[in-house]
């Protein structure tokens, strides 16, 4: 049977809306301006595909985002082999490539979704035809592993994509969620359709003041420092790079912070964002001894761009969209940081 289908008749409307001291002197980074292609903005009646092309999720797990996406005026379409199951991973890395690749070509498809992180985008992002997906662009949304393909995507075809939470973190009773999730689902919809994206951060004693304004890139830190030396490679110079990370040992973050080092990837950035660092707890007996703060100043201390620590994004409840490859302003102060795009 063939599982692609739209949906809408499947699921009733009726989900109620709700929109929701420093380092060194200030230094401020301007980079001449160069912009990624945008794909277009979605309106009311476009087509949302769902796919799982990294982890396991279930149809009904998915459902309750399908319900919310709908009452947002979109369609959606689900992949024939989504909710497909291969151990941990959402199908068998062919219905896995087949999925996406569907997405990817059909020009009906205005954003593709993807239903959760885990693990398997790196083994399948190479058996990928991007060809039409380049003369048609479509947003890809998404985070954690969903980074192989913003890197992928953001490196050889200058195409902006969305960094945002997936299906798994939408809420099963939208009624019952908290502030911060209604702000942060919102988000996902407020950076599709194109609306203003400001987002603020409190002031930390280790951020670094400045402003700077450049293309916005970057993702899961380790999956980044996978990608090192591939296809996929992620480039920073002259953009404004923000890394998030989860269940990860100090020891392992200062390893990854050293790889963006001595890759160059830290050298000549416009600004750098620090997000949510959800660690791993040292083994007693066996402390690193240096903090995520320590980490990355270490590493930052021979530039002079911003530094803006404890950001809205990562593996947390406080996960905004931000849209990479697109132009923002960041802005760093004694009262805290800013983030817009321009």
């Amino acid at each position: 049977m063939n599982r692609k289908r739209f949906i809408s008749s499947l699921v009733t409307a009726g989900v109620a809306l709700s929109t929701p001291g420093v380092w060194a002197s200030a230094s401020k980074s301007s980079y001449s301006k160069t912009y990624h292609k945008i794909p277009p903005y979605l309106k009311t009646g476009d087509t949302i595909g769902i796919i799982s092309p990294s982890g396991y999720m279930s149809l009904t797990e998915i459902m309750p985002s399908v319900q919310l996406i709908q009452n947002w005026g979109f369609k959606v379409e689900i992949g024939d082999n989504t909710g497909k199951k291969d151990f941990i991973y959402g199908g068998t890395d062919e219905e896995r490539v087949a999925d996406l690749q569907q997405m990817l070509d059909n020009p009906n498809i205005k954003a593709v979704m993807c239903a959760r992180g885990g693990y398997g985008l790196v083994r399948i992002i190479d058996r990928l035809d991007f060809r039409k997906f380049k003369k048609n662009p479509k947003w890809i949304v998404g985070f954690s592993d969903i980074t192989a393909l913003h890197c992928h995507i953001n490196r050889n075809f200058g195409i902006a994509t969305l960094h945002s939470k997936m299906c798994n973190s939408f809420p099963n009773d939208w009624a019952k969620a908290d502030d911060i999730q209604i702000a942060t689902i919102q988000s996902i919809r407020q950076a599709l359709m194109g609306e203003n994206i400001d987002y603020s951060s409190p002031a930390v004693a280790q951020n670094r003041q400045g402003t700077a304004e450049a293309i916005l890139t970057g993702g899961n830190l380790s999956l980044i420092t996978t990608l090192s030396g591939t296809p996929s490679d992620l480039d920073t110079d002259g953009k404004i790079l923000f890394v998030e990370d989860t269940h990860e040992y100090l020891y392992n973050i200062d390893r990854m912070f050293w790889n963006l080092k001595q890759t160059g990837k830290l050298s000549h950035l416009a600004g750098l964002i620090i997000g949510g660092f959800q660690l791993t707890p040292d083994i007693e007996g066996e402390e690193f001894g240096r903090t995520i703060y320590d980490i990355v100043t270490e590493k930052v201390k021979d530039y002079d761009y911003p530094v803006c620590f404890d950001f809205p994004v990562g593996h947390q409840k406080n996960n905004f969209a931000l849209k990479c490859g697109v132009q923002h302003v960041l802005e760093v102060s004694t009262d805290g940081s800013t983030l817009k795009a321009v």
